[in-house]
């Protein structure tokens, strides 16, 4: 494309070798060896701006681009801070990590630009199971390999997805519940059920709850945001002031929304009091484990942020060396299984956390 120069007072043709511009005068036009020397003086003026111009590009190339999907979570926080420790520890070099804003269209354009910076590979946690096939159907036609993390894509090519057994977080749940209520409403606050974790979660909550004939579910549809949680508790607990038990999908984004609602109704009691309510949390974080040992609430599932780190990177490092896996049990106490035909996923292990194992310096949370 030409490019005129702006304030030019040449009246002359203009030219460009990649918006460098090159002037030549009507009334003196350049010819023989004249003219070859001065295309060589435009040529390597070009040359000299173009140079300039790629180091920083080129700096980036061959790295790995990684992408958050929020950071307002004490989960994410911490996965955050992981990530350039884990890298480091495996020899690879990353992108800085780049925070789609629990944005899902904004998450696929994220993804675009790492991909365009010229990354060699990526590690994703995808917000939304069904709209991240965008940016992976990119990223497959770029010939650059895709570690998802913490959330199973339901469309797309992923060299691993690295995640705990969501299912198994919404039966243990319930099956806290079901051993700690013996009757009465239970409330689940739900995730988003477009991602397969706010699925996966709820509906194994559901199933689980089938027997436990003296319990009554009552579900808020909060979509991972803590003002939805707020609100809608609020009403519930208005009409529904006996509930007797609480599960949170996540408590990186319910715990402090929930403990406030139950707190300014005066249903916020310690455990062994008659009018405590019982809690169970999701993720694992550090403020979850100061609520179990206030008595606020009763126990959470450890998320391995940190695990989700080490190996997120680990295998997109293996997808770019050319490694591949089968279903099985690996060498670091989980099972990758077939999760759908051609997607593999390592299921971490995920440990029930209550006040007896609460200061387990094995946990992640207790490690920071």
């Amino acid at each position: 494309m030409l490019a005129m120069p702006r304030g030019s007072r040449n009246g002359g043709n203009t030219m460009a070798i990649r918006g460098i511009p090159f002037l030549a005068s009507p009334r003196s036009k350049p010819r023989g060896s004249r003219a070859r020397a001065t295309r060589c003086l435009a040529t390597l003026a070009a040359l000299a701006v173009v140079q300039a111009a790629t180091p920083a590009r080129a700096a980036d190339a061959g790295k790995i681009g990684v992408n958050l999907p929020l950071l307002t979570s004490p989960f994410w926080q911490a996965y955050n801070n992981y990530i350039p420790q884990m890298a480091k520890a495996a020899g690879v070099e990353i992108l800085a990590p780049v925070n789609s804003n629990q944005d899902p269209a904004q998450q696929i354009t994220d993804i675009s630009n790492l991909i365009n910076l010229g990354s060699s590979g990526l590690v994703v946690a995808p917000l939304d199971s069904a709209a991240i096939s965008r940016a992976l159907d990119l990223a497959e036609k770029r010939k650059v390999p895709v570690v998802a993390v913490d959330v199973a894509p339901t469309k797309g090519k992923v060299a691993m997805v690295v995640r705990a057994d969501n299912r198994a977080y919404g039966t243990k749940s319930c099956q806290f519940l079901g051993q700690n209520v013996k009757a009465g409403k239970v409330v689940q606050i739900m995730g988003d059920l477009a991602s397969v974790n706010g699925r996966d979660r709820t509906e194994a909550f559901r199933a689980c709850m089938k027997g436990f004939p003296n319990l009554k579910v009552l579900e808020i549809p909060a979509g991972w945001k803590a003002d939805a949680a707020a609100a809608a508790l609020d009403s519930l607990l208005s009409a529904n002031p006996d509930v007797k038990g609480i599960y949170m999908h996540a408590g990186g984004v319910y715990l402090s929304p929930t403990l406030q609602t139950l707190r300014r109704k005066g249903l916020l009691h310690p455990a062994g009091d008659p009018g405590h309510i019982v809690v169970i949390s999701n993720d694992g974080i550090p403020q979850e484990y100061e609520a179990i040992r206030k008595g606020e609430i009763d126990a959470t599932i450890s998320q391995p942020a940190d695990l989700y780190a080490k190996y997120g990177l680990h295998y997109i490092k293996a997808a770019l060396a050319g490694q591949t896996f089968r279903p099985g049990p690996t060498d670091h106490g989980s099972m990758i299984v077939e999760v759908s035909p051609g997607v593999l996923e390592d299921q971490l292990p995920a440990p029930v956390v209550t006040r007896q194992n609460v200061d387990d310096k094995s946990l992640w949370a207790n490690q920071r």
